[in-house]
């Protein structure tokens, strides 16, 4: 019985933007489409304590924030709460801004040029663990990656045991290297979208990562995207 009531939990959601009629708008389509928006913030530091305080499943965030940055409401409320999903929400489509936003822990990008509709579907795949990029820019995140990947790691004097992954963790996150969603993952694979979930927690857990930008990243360091 608890995973039906979890599953018609509708999804927590905090809009962070500082035009408040944008804001507001965001939030009633949210509402509107059955999430139960939890909060709202207008500046950087507002949005930081009510994100600790209402932690949504999903938070839509602009960048451009009066008080403290986009990028580090990001940071800190994802190290607050590490299971928290950030779709930004931008009007910004620039390369820097993207990457940047990629890697203070957003998992996913959208332009404010976006309609409605892809608006909602971006939460919706956000809430699930799907990245969520306006096209265009997956394959420049996914670039990055492969750059960051190719420069050395830093050498610690314990390095821990790399940890023991099972052969279907391991085909999971060779498939989330590749850039599929977990949707695509559970099609590939013939399992459900909930069993790819549990895996690629299993996998988070064992590998002390936070969140999928990490995980792609462990990935392709360990070179499972050309697998």
């Amino acid at each position: 019985m608890t995973d039906d009531r979890e599953a018609a939990r509708p999804v927590t959601v905090m809009v962070v933007d500082d035009h408040p009629m944008w804001r507001d708008a965001v939030a009633r389509d949210l509402a509107e489409a059955g999430f139960d928006v939890v909060a709202t913030a207008g500046d950087g530091p507002q949005a930081v304590r009510r994100a600790k305080a209402a932690e949504p499943d999903v938070l839509v965030l602009d960048l451009n924030l009066p008080g403290l940055p986009g990028v580090e409401v990001c940071k800190e409320v994802v190290a607050a709460h590490p299971t928290l999903r950030v779709l930004v929400l931008s009007a910004s489509g620039e390369h820097a801004d993207v990457l940047e936003a990629v890697k203070s822990g957003a998992t996913g990008y959208l332009v404010k040029s976006a309609s409605t509709e892809e608006l909602l579907d971006a939460v919706r795949r956000t809430a699930v663990g799907d990245a969520v990029f306006t096209p265009g820019l997956a394959g420049l995140v996914l670039g990055e990656y492969r750059r960051l990947a190719s420069e050395p790691a830093p050498v610690t004097a314990d390095q821990p045991v790399a940890p023991q992954l099972t052969e279907r963790e391991t085909e999971v996150l060779r498939l989330v290297a590749k850039g599929l969603s977990y949707k695509q993952i559970a099609e590939r694979l013939v399992i459900s979208h909930r069993t790819v979930q549990n895996h690629v927690q299993n996998t988070l857990g064992k590998l002390q990562l936070h969140n999928r930008v990490e995980l792609v990243r462990y990935a392709i360091e360990a070179g499972l995207d050309d697998a």
